[in-house]
């Protein structure tokens, strides 16, 4: 098989990786043709590299491929799709829903190849234009949820995954079908075995499709209470010998029970992540302390979540120096998970708010705004252009020799009002 996939496809890239099952049975599963994945290989080896040489790795979570471009253009390395946001506002069924993996299996990835779609098409604008400059295709790091069931689920949520072009994956060791986020109450946990055969599962779908997908083991041992089962070993310490009316164990929650359960993650994930519910350093270092004891150089992630009040616990200078503190920690992919949600809904309701007692002058103040961000980079003030009419303008010159008459920016409002770049046929 190659390299790509089981192989080290860098120097250190599977140091301290674990695959309890043989190349050869990869390739059994693999079938007679391998289809190519190129995003999801280009990202996951961008994605690696920068979670190796850079301090951190700062993301945020993207709900539309608007929102993903307009990260990237404003200078983020990756995008987070988060499982919260798909249920909230972008999943296939077209439901709001609370973050209980109540939507299609299959929502997650169709929200990264959406993003993919559309950093693809401003990649090509801006290649169109002359723009060579900038790495529009940013490395996608995604959400899996608790794998919407067993390992075969897993497996095929991850293939799933990287067909839509998924650099990085997270799973995490809730019970799928009690799956809660993590800032919710009710989580139920998996045994620390079962959760490593979901890891198992998740890594033998990369291999399968030879790509190198940064797998992330995530842990909610840090406050959830309840356990299906006591027979893993690892988790009796924890369990108080309590049922509740639904058959659970109850265990005890705490730093020590997420420690013991990413002790065991360790060997099976390229990243480590236990979900918490405070902007908390000490608690952080005392995690990534115990790890690198036994894992040294042992990559973390860090969910720097909006389900903090974050002014409660940190002051202006303590927020600000966070992620660095963070990155030196270890916690090299550290990510907003519900910025997307946040932005959308408090520009929208502004907006709406303002148009509702003024009228006109609060749209015209936005567009001042877009204006103004135009020396930063921003350019969708021009709309047009921005969903790709130059970019099929030269698509109709090159067809029609450039004799075309109909092309749809030449004449157009935005040409004559704002002014648009002109794409050479």
């Amino acid at each position: 098989m190659s390299t790509n996939g089981r192989g080290p496809s860098g120097a250190g890239r599977w140091d301290g990786i674990e695959r309890p099952y043989s190349a050869e049975e990869v390739e059994r599963l693999r079938g007679s043709v391998v289809v190519e994945h190129t995003l999801a290989r280009l990202g996951a080896e961008r994605l690696w590299n920068l979670l190796s040489t850079a301090p951190f790795v700062p993301s945020l979570g993207a709900l539309s491929g608007n929102q993903a471009v307009q990260m990237v253009k404003a200078g983020l390395p990756a995008i987070y799709v988060s499982g919260w946001q798909v249920a909230a506002d972008a999943n296939l069924a077209g439901h709001t829903y609370p973050d209980q993996s109540l939507y299609p299996a299959d929502s997650a990835p169709a929200l990264v190849r959406r993003i993919n779609n559309a950093l693809v098409r401003a990649d090509q604008i801006h290649w169109a234009e002359g723009d060579r400059d900038r790495h529009w295709l940013a490395p996608i790091v995604a959400d899996a949820e608790a794998g919407f069931g067993g390992p075969l689920n897993a497996f095929e949520l991850m293939k799933a995954m990287i067909e839509a072009g998924a650099a990085g994956v997270h799973f995490e060791d809730q019970l799928a079908s009690e799956k809660k986020c993590g800032h919710l109450g009710g989580k139920v946990l998996v045994p620390t075995s079962q959760f490593i055969r979901t890891l198992t599962a998740a890594r033998l779908a990369a291999d399968v499709l030879d790509v190198p997908t940064v797998l992330v083991a995530r842990t909610d041992a840090l406050s959830a209470t309840l356990l299906t089962s006591d027979v893993d070993e690892r988790d009796r310490p924890f369990c108080t010998g309590e049922r509740t009316p639904e058959g659970f164990f109850r265990i005890e929650a705490g730093l020590e029970s997420a420690i013991a359960r990413s002790l065991a993650y360790a060997p099976h994930a390229d990243l480590l992540w236990f979900e918490t519910s405070t902007p908390d350093l000490g608690e952080a270092r005392e995690f990534a302390q115990t790890i690198h004891e036994r894992f040294p150089g042992k990559l973390m992630a860090y969910n720097c979540s909006p389900s903090f009040n974050w002014k409660r616990h940190l002051d202006d200078a303590g927020i600000e120096s966070f992620q660095a503190e963070l990155g030196a920690l270890g916690y090299r992919f550290q990510f907003v998970t519900l910025a997307g949600f946040h932005a959308l809904n408090a520009a929208m309701f502004e907006l709406a708010r303002g148009y509702a007692a003024e009228g006109m002058p609060a749209y015209v103040r936005l567009q001042e705004h877009e204006f103004a961000l135009e020396e930063a980079g921003y350019s969708a003030t021009r709309h047009q252009r921005e969903a790709g009419a130059g970019y099929f303008d030269a698509v109709a010159a090159t067809v029609s020799g450039g004799e075309s008459s109909t092309l749809a920016l030449k004449g157009s409002t935005e040409e004559e009002q704002f002014g648009t770049k002109e794409v050479a046929a």
